[in-house]
């Protein structure tokens, strides 16, 4: 039986219950069809028999549940019973499994739950739902796809020492981590985990839970740690449309739902499709013919302003306020009223010859206001610039002005007009580090312009990066032109890089076909030589870039590969152990030892540029929850695969590479991919090692007996017969270069993979 607690308020209950009810004025349904399923107001186009919805998307099963409740159930699964509809809002309400994961005292699982919800064509609402877990020593994961079957993942975590930690409302880590979710998500999965099995606090908070809730249902309450093991289920909130296209492309259809003549179409923000609502002054349903009707204001002193029900009349789609014969004036509660004639215009003179005055000190003051305003801006932009550090890079940069590749400072007015004030026509790419635009400045021609998502929290740090990127002087880095100062968040000014990047020539199936394995032999070359380069002292400062992924890998014309987006990098301080830092990267790419240790170093570059060879090999993405569980983690599947390479590798890798080369560069990533970063080579050999094989030479870090050794391993005793008639696998969908970024903590376990 379904359990629910008293946790759940009464008033968001009565919203669930109430949200969507329409007016008892008016038509819901379509004629002849039931307008409710039990307690639950069923609106066209949502319907619960053949003819009454629009079409199958908005088919409900309205069925009566073993506990002897009427219910209306989305299509026709058996655990997900819809709560609400609101055709205003564009949302209807469901019910969502928790999530749990309870231990004995030794830290054994005894109880595990990761329920998972597939809403399409709905989405998931990003401003109504949060994420939620519960516990102390809990690690819950969200995981899902978007709309273009994007692969979306979020978590927190919640700790505590006891239960003197826990406060009622309060949900920032202790005991209680919440997050938001993306926009355009479609299905969601909950994992969970845990650091150390709930061992050191089985005596209190054995379980753990987690769950994606409407944000107005769920408030933390210190007995939760316990209780929510007696509920089934939360309610969560998804957003509806009416097809895939725009109101533009809806509007030429001969089906365009929005039926009624008082109605107007709007694009949602989350999802795809288009909604219909009544236009201002009429309510009703927009989808049916004559559903909107007109309001009448007068019937509701909240509705209109007029001073006295006797001046207000209504009139389609408004109201007017209107004084009585022999009376002048607005006929407004907040106005004049109503004044009569005869005894008043004296008065009534007064009044206008005031007025008029008022307007001329108006028209004045506005004019003042203007240019207050003008010479306020230009104190804000002089504040953001000595806030932002504009001073100190100034300062830095005096004395090295003459050098052409030294960073430029740009003013906003410059970055305002090559961008059309960061039009969303110039978005080029979007991620968790920010905005990128492209755009024209004079003297340095085409740019991406990227607007960052937070000011940099150490100013110092970030000029001292913004002038040690600048300078970095190698033809495989895309180049740092300089940034604005004078905005709330500073702007950094790329130089434009115009193929694209590297996961959508991977993973994209047609694109793949070009990439020939001397193209992608060159590209790893050039990877590993820019990132060697960046840990040496041959650079100005040593850099470990921290997020190598394809997407992250830019390239020009001729496919000269470019690394990119240095927002999470880090400068290789004297001393290592500073490199202590909050676990940042993207998922699929993270150093398992990195994660675990908290330990940052030059070798967590080179697993993540492991996985990228990989990807090179296999054209396969890496991170997929399209493959098997124990598959989706490209790393875990390489390494699965040793004895079996050759059944992974791209059609096009196969055909175009050397047997000798193939096994080569399947051992020199297997090696990066290695667990422990001490057993791994660093870039600088990495680097030898492929362009080694380029020019047809050798290097031997990779001693000729350890090849041999994993000859056998590697290519497996199906080769020959894979390579006169095999076929590998190159179907993927290529990632926005600046969409899959993601911030963890550190953990420990292989959770995280899967």
């Amino acid at each position: 039986m379904r359990r629910m607690l008293g946790f759940i308020s009464l008033a968001a209950i009565l919203i669930l219950a109430n949200a969507t009810s329409a007016s008892n004025n008016f038509t819901i349904a379509k004629p002849g069809c039931p307008d409710r399923c039990g307690n639950v107001s069923i609106p066209y186009p949502f319907g619960t028999r053949e003819g009454c919805y629009l079409n199958g998307d908005f088919f409900l099963n309205c069925r009566r549940t073993p506990e002897g409740d009427t219910l209306p159930f989305w299509h026709n699964t058996e655990d997900i019973d819809v709560k609400s509809i609101s055709l205003i809002s564009g949302q209807l309400t469901v019910t969502q499994y928790i999530a749990y994961d309870c231990r004995d005292r030794n830290g054994t699982s005894v109880d595990y739950a990761s329920p998972w919800i597939n809403l399409a064509p709905l989405t998931v609402s990003n401003t109504a739902n949060k994420f939620v877990a519960v516990g102390c020593d809990t690690t819950a994961y969200v995981y899902g796809e978007r709309l273009d079957d994007r692969v979306y993942d979020t978590g927190c975590i919640a700790t505590c020492s006891g239960p003197d930690d826990l406060e009622k409302g309060v949900c920032s880590g202790l005991g209680c981590c919440q997050t938001s979710i993306p926009k355009n998500v479609r299905t969601v999965q909950i994992y969970m985990s845990s650091y150390y099995d709930y061992v050191n606090v089985s005596n209190f908070s054995a379980c753990g839970y987690a769950f994606l809730v409407e944000g107005s249902a769920f408030t933390f309450s210190p007995e939760n740690i316990t209780n929510l093991r007696n509920v089934s289920y939360l309610p969560l909130v998804a957003d509806w449309a009416i097809g895939n296209g725009t109101c533009a492309e809806a509007m030429a259809d001969h089906n365009y739902a929005c039926r009624s003549v008082n109605s107007e179409c709007y694009d949602p923000d989350n999802g795809l499709g288009y909604r219909c609502n009544c236009t201002q002054g009429y309510r009703g349903n927009p989808y049916l013919d004559a559903g909107c009707q007109d309001i009448d204001e007068c019937q509701d002193a909240s509705l209109n302003m007029c001073a006295k029900p006797e001046y207000c009349v209504n009139t389609n789609g408004s109201f007017h306020c209107v004084c009585p014969q022999d009376y002048h004036g607005d006929a407004k509660r907040d106005g004049q009223g109503c004044i009569h004639i005869g005894s008043q215009s004296p008065a009534f003179r007064l009044a206008a010859g005031i007025s008029l005055g008022i307007i001329v000190l108006l028209l004045s003051a506005f004019g003042f206001y203007i240019v207050l305003q003008s010479r306020r801006l230009i104190k804000l932009r002089r504040l953001y610039f000595h806030q932002n550090g504009g001073m100190l890079l100034q300062e830095k940069l005096r004395g090295k002005e003459k050098s052409p590749d030294m960073a430029k400072i740009y003013t906003e007015f410059e970055l305002n007009k090559a961008t059309n004030n960061f039009h969303n026509s110039m978005i080029i790419g979007q991620g968790g580090y920010g905005t990128v635009y492209k755009a024209f400045l004079p003297g340095s021609g085409h740019v991406a312009i990227k607007k960052a998502k937070q000011v940099p929290k150490q100013i110092d740090q970030f000029t001292n990066e913004v002038i040690v990127l600048s300078q970095i002087k190698h033809k495989n880095v895309v180049k740092l032109l300089g940034c604005c100062l004078e905005t709330e968040v500073p702007l950094l000014v790329y130089e434009f890089v115009s193929n694209g990047t590297l996961s959508e020539h991977v993973h994209d199936k047609s694109k793949a076909l070009t990439l020939s394995w001397e193209m992608r032999l060159r590209i790893a070359t050039e990877v590993a030589g820019v990132l060697s380069y960046l840990h040496s002292d041959a650079a100005s400062t040593p850099i470990i870039h921290r997020d190598v992924k394809c997407a992250n890998i830019l390239l020009d014309h001729d496919f000269t590969a470019k690394v990119s987006d240095f927002g999470a990098s880090r400068l290789i301080p004297l001393d290592p152990t500073e490199l202590s830092t909050m676990v940042q990267g993207t998922l699929g790419y993270l150093d398992p030892e990195y994660m675990q240790t908290n330990q940052l170093n030059e070798k967590s570059d080179v697993y993540s540029f492991g996985v990228v060879l990989a990807e090179l090999l296999t054209g396969l993405k890496a991170l997929s929850y399209a493959r098997p569980e124990e598959e989706r983690n490209l790393a875990n599947l390489f390494v699965m695969k040793r004895d079996q390479l050759f059944q992974i590798l791209e059609d096009t890798v196969v055909r175009e590479g050397t047997k000798e080369e193939l096994m080569k560069v399947g051992v020199l990533a297997r090696s990066c991919l290695k667990v422990r970063g001490d057993e791994r080579p660093s870039m600088k050999e990495v680097a030898m090692e492929l362009e080694g094989l380029r020019v047809g030479g050798k290097h031997s870090w990779i001693r000729t007996e350890h090849v041999e050794e994993d000859k056998e391993s590697l290519l497996g005793k199906g080769f020959d017969g894979f390579v006169n008639g095999g076929s590998g696998n190159s179907s993927s969908v290529g990632f926005d270069s600046l969409r899959d970024h993601i911030i963890l903590p550190a953990m420990v376990g292989d959770n995280i993979w899967k």
